[in-house]
């Protein structure tokens, strides 16, 4: 055992060959080592570095967890396209469903050409002018008409033309004419005709409705043709157009809700 070894009375070569020396001397080492570690793991330098190391560790590890991601993502796009290019079209156009979808259509085309051309025979689609002669066939021979009586020196019935030729094309349902309240006195004394302009409704040879003057747009010249547009969808006697909208608001909601009246206005021209 070397603990408690008198090692004071030996001399310089017996001290150096003594194995305390060299077992102090390791103890020396490895304490110096130790310092050294401890220092080196101190350094600010040192420990930046490190933490720099661990984060680009951490970055290169997501890098590759997306990359995974990214390659499992295109394998499944590729995996659905290949699905969609195997439907086979040629099977799709056999299908009796979608057969029958596209006849339907096409004859549902096929009778809508067919009545607007009808229509167009019977005078539809154009705002014309008509005779005293003619009024009674041109009345009774559709089943919704829109005749204003005129004054051909009258302001506001000139408006009116313009509005109604307007709508004209737009509404086949119904056919647009007027007549001069001059040359046909027997139905201006008939339907009770007053005051110019005067726009009345007739369906299937009936008057069932009329617009006296302008009182149920406003009592105002400037109206729009949308406003009267939506006047006569409310009377009931055009159908409501959605595929054709000019954007003329101005005035329509005052048209719904103003009640509809057929009493004079002592503001509009007369005969």
């Amino acid at each position: 055992m070397l603990q408690n070894a008198p090692f004071d009375n030996l001399s310089l070569p017996e001290l150096v060959e003594s194995p305390i020396p060299n077992l102090l001397l390791y103890f020396h080492t490895v304490s110096r080592s130790a310092q050294r570690e401890r220092e080196r793991e101190m350094d600010p330098k040192a420990v930046k570095s490190t933490l720099s190391n661990l984060a680009f560790g951490n970055v290169m590890a997501a890098a590759a967890r997306d990359y995974q991601k990214e390659l499992l993502s295109q394998d499944k796009a590729q995996a659905s396209s290949s699905i969609n290019q195997e439907v086979d079209l040629d099977e799709l156009m056999d299908d009796p469903e979608l057969e029958k979808l596209h006849a339907d259509r096409i004859a549902a085309l096929k009778k809508e050409a067919e009545k607007r051309e009808a229509l167009t025979k019977q005078g539809h689609g154009e705002y014309r002018e008509v005779t005293e002669g003619d009024f009674l066939g041109e009345v009774t021979g559709s089943e919704k008409v829109i005749c204003q009586f005129y004054h051909q020196e009258f302001y506001r019935c000139k408006i009116m033309d313009k509005h109604l030729k307007s709508l004209a094309p737009r509404h086949l349902d119904a056919k647009f004419i007027s007549l001069n309240a001059e040359n046909a006195p027997f139905f201006v004394a008939k339907l009770g005709v007053k005051t110019l302009p005067c726009v009345i409704l007739f369906r299937k040879g009936i008057a069932v409705d009329r617009l006296v003057g302008f009182q149920d747009l406003g009592g105002k010249d400037d109206f729009t043709t949308k406003a009267l547009e939506v006047l006569l969808i409310k009377k009931g006697i055009i159908s409501e157009n959605k595929e054709d909208e000019d954007g003329e608001d101005d005035g329509c909601h005052e048209i719904r809700c103003r009640s509809v009246r057929s009493s004079f206005n002592p503001d509009s021209d007369s005969e």
